[in-house]
């Protein structure tokens, strides 16, 4: 069995610390550990490169694990990456950590098991959204095709069955023209709903704002 690369950001100013993780998590098969020491060296990594965890130190100077963290979860450019705040010191706030929209808190020296218990559980999490996201983008792109292609040839239909019920190609008999006459409306009511379905994608896909009336 291929096990799914994962690549995952261990950040902490304390070399030794960054030393201990990768030694730990760096021997797990698939496991892909990049180290940087500060706030703003793991935005920047996280903006240019594919990341499935985040170990992330509390306590650090400039940006600390909270405002990082704050900063990560109003990027709405980037995908959902969970977090798991790392931190020595017993004044840490879980509250504070989970509010800011970590994922899971644990405090330093950490057991080996619980640790690679807890990251486990974030990728198993960041595996199973990430699989929702892509259904979510094969059923959208299945609604804007099938749409297109049903709305194409209803139109073409439509226009075709109105000239032959003006008699461009001769006078229908009457049943013909009352047969052509139920065809064009349950055309019409047909497309009707492919329209009311295109709408509903665009919004949901947040390409079209709902007005309320």
């Amino acid at each position: 069995m291929t096990l799914l690369p994962v690549n995952i950001l261990a950040v902490d100013d304390i070399p030794d610390n960054l030393f201990i993780l990768e030694s730990i998590l760096g021997d797990i098969e698939g496991y892909h550990i990049t180290c940087v020491n500060d706030g703003k060296a793991a935005l920047e990594h996280v903006a240019s490169q594919p990341t499935d965890l985040i170990l992330l130190d509390v306590m650090m100077p400039g940006l600390d694990g909270y405002q990082v963290t704050r900063q990560l979860r109003s990027n709405k450019h980037l995908p959902y990456i969970p977090v798991l705040l790392v931190t020595a010191h017993d004044h840490s706030s879980l509250t504070e950590g989970l509010d800011s929209g970590a994922d899971d808190f644990i405090r330093k020296p950490f057991d080996i098991n619980e640790l690679t218990a807890r990251v486990r559980s974030l990728i198993r999490l960041k595996h199973s959204l990430d699989e929702q996201a892509e259904m979510i983008r094969q059923r959208d792109d299945f609604v804007a095709r099938l749409t297109h292609d049903l709305r194409t040839p209803l139109v073409a239909a439509n226009r075709m069955l109105s000239l032959a019920l003006e008699g461009v190609f001769g006078d229908p008999p009457e049943p013909m023209s009352e047969a052509i006459g139920n065809v064009i409306t349950n055309n019409e009511n047909l497309l009707q709903m492919t329209n009311t379905l295109l709408q509903v994608y665009r919004h949901e896909a947040g390409q079209k704002k709902l007005v309320r009336s």
